[in-house]
């Protein structure tokens, strides 16, 4: 295939472009540290920990449900206590997870308002 050639107008008008683009620091080096594979976003400590506390009462609630069936078809003292202790322990937790909900919906709309 045949090259195509560029006139001296439009290598003229190329280099003004080059020359403008390469007084622009902040796209130069975006261009050198430019990857051809789109970056993975990198697993953060600070989400897992925000999303502890749901993660904690949706396990504890799983356990719940199991020893509650456990303790219904069984009917031995020490299975419906173990229940009473993680339902309880469920509830407070989940409880607590509301608390810090609202309060954290609360002082979303201050701000917005």
């Amino acid at each position: 295939m045949d090259e195509a050639r560029l006139s001296a107008h439009e290598r003229r008008v190329l280099a003004e472009i080059e020359e403008q683009l390469s007084q622009d620091a902040s796209l130069a080096r975006r261009l050198r540290t430019m990857r051809r594979t789109p970056r993975l976003p990198a697993p953060s400590l600070a989400r897992a920990r925000r999303h502890l506390p749901t993660l904690c009462v949706v396990a504890l609630g799983v356990m719940t449900l199991v020893l509650l069936v456990l303790a219904v078809d069984t009917e031995v003292p020490g299975l419906i206590w173990a229940f009473a202790s993680v339902w309880v322990l469920t509830l407070v937790t989940a409880l607590l997870l509301a608390f810090r909900w609202a309060k954290r919906r609360a002082a979303g709309s201050r701000t917005d308002g």
